[in-house]
């Protein structure tokens, strides 16, 4: 499946009124390979294991593959993972026919919050938000593989 998605900055914490959904999730990698990325997950009480393929050069595109797995096997895998777990707090945001994935980061990325949207297609037009700041869709840096490495508190 391809995901099509862009990425902003969030300038406020008005996203929070909004939100009719929070989840706390932890997430490591067990491989951080700009051509695949293989994350490992616990979102609230289940586990997920996705691998993600290179990004398109704009950024807005790439292959991804997700399959849930029991609780116990994502966190006996978040254990072999590479240094630099995240953790943060999602808070989903609907927004005329689209849904805002909003993470608020914590531990080395405190501080962060990111606004993710998944398209229909690239050029597809959306209404943002006032609390949508800057795009940093493709902008390296503020992938979640990343900031495993690269934690927001250390730039």
């Amino acid at each position: 499946m391809i995901e099509i998605e862009r990425k902003f900055l969030v300038t406020s914490n008005n996203f929070k009124e909004q939100a009719f959904k929070k989840t706390r999730i932890i997430q490591g990698f067990l491989n951080t390979d700009k051509e695949r990325t293989v994350r490992v997950r616990l979102k609230g009480d289940r586990g997920f294991l996705t691998v993600k393929g290179l990004s398109s050069d704009d950024g807005l595109s790439r292959f991804e593959w997700e399959t849930e797995i029991p609780e116990t096997d994502a966190k006996l895998l978040l254990k072999l993972c590479e240094k630099g777990v995240i953790d943060k707090v999602r808070h989903e945001i609907k927004a005329d026919n689209h849904t805002y994935e909003v993470d608020e980061f914590f531990g080395d990325n405190e501080g962060l919050i990111i606004a993710e949207i998944e398209l229909n297609h690239i050029s597809e037009i959306f209404k943002k938000p006032l609390w949508l700041g800057e795009e940093v869709t493709g902008n390296e840096k503020y992938y979640n593989s990343q900031l495993s490495k690269q934690p927001y508190k250390t730039w």
